[in-house]
């Protein structure tokens, strides 16, 4: 999977993962939507954001959640 538009910047952010190198984290874009706000909002908020970004976003996240579970 590549995240093109994801990126991670110790100067930006403490280097958590980011949008564009801009300083909108991808946990705020992620949170935003988990509480309920449109894509409409998010770019009210965030007018620099595009579309692909808020995609990429949530792609990220779910990727976070692939992981194993092992149960003994």
């Amino acid at each position: 999977m590549m995240f093109d538009r994801i990126t991670f910047d110790p100067k930006i952010m403490g280097g958590r993962a980011c949008i564009r190198g801009m300083r909108i984290p991808v946990s705020v874009i992620v949170g935003q939507i988990a509480h309920g706000a449109t894509v409409e909002e998010i770019f009210a908020d965030y007018p620099d954001l595009e579309a692909e970004d808020i995609r990429q976003a949530l792609e990220y996240a779910a990727w976070l959640t692939q992981e194993e579970v092992f149960t003994a």
